[in-house]
């Protein structure tokens, strides 16, 4: 597996974020069940350069806490029966399967653990459980889609011990 870190947002947490990274994105795929090798980027970012990434991907002018873009159309969410079908899926080098990349915005990190009472640690690893989830294609668009998203996250942080 391949994950490329990189903190570009000047801001700084108190646990280890690149490990702590690895482990939510690796807890992600053994839930899953995903069946391949994987690469994964994850940014963090200002909260300056998050917006200007919305603008330029979604034309949504605003400042947002994660960013999800996932390189994989899959027929259902975790049905991974068939990404074979598509060579463009797989690195060529690696044979890793290309799941897309994730920008955390380092600041709404903060923000946001403060807002909803809980650490900054927990608040990072769900963001980043929240994007994975949206790499291998479930999504949030109806109240059937979230509530599983849902689920799926609270069993997943719950297995890693993060709790609120």
């Amino acid at each position: 597996m391949t994950i490329t870190y990189k903190n570009d947002s000047g801001l700084c947490f108190d646990f280890p974020e690149e490990e702590l990274a690895v482990s939510t994105v690796e807890a992600a795929l053994l839930a899953e069940e995903f069946p391949y090798e994987a690469q994964v980027s994850i940014l963090l970012v200002t909260e300056e350069e998050i917006r200007r990434v919305n603008i330029q991907a979604r034309a949504i002018d605003a400042t947002t806490d994660v960013l999800s873009f996932p390189l994989i159309a899959y027929v259902r969410p975790g049905d991974f029966s068939n990404i074979e079908e598509d060579l463009d899926n797989f690195d060529p080098d690696t044979g890793e399967a290309l799941l897309g990349d994730v920008v955390l915005c380092a600041a709404r990190v903060k923000e946001q653990a403060k807002l909803y009472g809980h650490s900054e640690k927990r608040e990072f690893c769900f963001l980043i459980l929240h994007s994975m989830l949206h790499l291998l294609g479930y999504d949030h668009m109806s109240e059937e889609d979230a509530s599983q998203m849902e689920e799926k996250q609270r069993h997943i942080l719950r297995n890693m011990q993060i709790f609120r």
